[in-house]
């Protein structure tokens, strides 16, 4: 993986928008597949872990989108 202070703010906030695009699918798939009559528990268990991996990733490029401020 690249040295993220080699990545540029833009192409952060490029895969900020993606990632949350992403998080936003797999929430509507989960909704759909859980509407069903018979939901398929275990496919909703591994996307509800992929959303969760992609929140964590969101919250790391939040974080290093903000600059730090003494306090």
């Amino acid at each position: 993986m690249a040295d993220p202070s080699d990545i540029s703010e833009e192409a952060l906030r490029e895969k900020l928008a993606e990632l949350r695009q992403d998080h936003a699918d797999l929430d509507q798939a989960i909704q759909a597949i859980a509407l069903s009559p018979l939901p398929d528990m275990m496919l909703i268990g591994r996307l509800k872990r992929k959303k969760l991996a992609l929140k964590d990733e969101i919250a790391r490029i939040e974080d290093m989108l903000t600059p730090d401020i003494p306090a």
